[in-house]
């Protein structure tokens, strides 16, 4: 009896132990020490690739933000701020969801088949809305120079990048808005752009909130 207390008291005062161990090395030294290493190799990166404007932080190289007009009375959908340049469609998870306007309390794709109609209904609705919006005096946007990512939202709904052909085609539009030379935004569009990742992976991208906040600095300029 009493060597099977005593051998109980044993087993009980090493798996506290290990225990205790295991906790100040995984707890506490390893995201220390992880930690530490990121913040000392990619600061930026390991601090959310934060994005500053006049001195503040104003969001993420990795997280897309709406470029909205205010509610209007009555309204349930925000209608786009046309002076700047938009980002991919919203829909995330669906009409419903609560990361329609890039609410990042979800993410995710809105799971439809090529043939759903809804996903045929919202595609259809926002390309009319691309070529409407950026047909401005002597430009005029053709179905066949809308790309896929202006009338479709990204797998995580979040996408803070579009392509160059997207931004291409909002220039006279933000031109006009801005009262700025075509010429000038185009040459914002291609300073902005970024290609494929070590030359081969991924495609040539422009972020969105970059592009806009150089837009502002050079509306401010002019």
């Amino acid at each position: 009896m009493n060597n099977s207390v005593t051998n109980t008291g044993r087993l009980l005062w090493a798996g506290l132990r290990a225990l205790l161990v295991l906790t100040v090395v995984c707890g506490v030294l390893y995201p220390l020490a992880v930690t530490g290493i990121a913040q000392g190799v990619f600061p930026g990166r390991a601090n959310g690739s934060e994005i500053r404007a006049d001195g503040k932080v104003v969001g993420s190289s990795l997280i897309g933000q709406a470029y909205n007009l205010p509610l209007k009375k009555g309204q349930e959908t925000p209608e786009p701020d046309l002076k700047w340049f938009q980002g991919r469609p919203q829909n995330g998870l669906g009409t419903n969801s609560v990361n329609t306007q890039y609410n990042l309390i979800l993410s995710g794709a809105t799971n439809r088949s090529g043939d759903n109609k809804d996903l045929i209904d919202w595609v259809t609705a926002a390309k009319k809305a691309v070529i409407k919006d950026n047909s401005v005096n002597g430009y005029t946007v053709k179905p066949s120079d809308v790309p896929a990512d202006a009338v479709t939202s990204s797998g995580s709904g979040l996408d803070p990048d579009i392509s160059p052909q997207y931004a291409d085609i909002q220039v006279h539009r933000v031109a006009e808005k801005n009262g700025l030379p075509v010429a000038q935004v185009q040459k914002l569009v291609d300073e902005h752009t970024d290609g494929r990742t070590l030359g081969f992976i991924g495609e040539p991208r422009v972020n969105v909130l970059e592009l806009n906040i150089a837009l502002k600095e050079l509306v401010a300029k002019n």
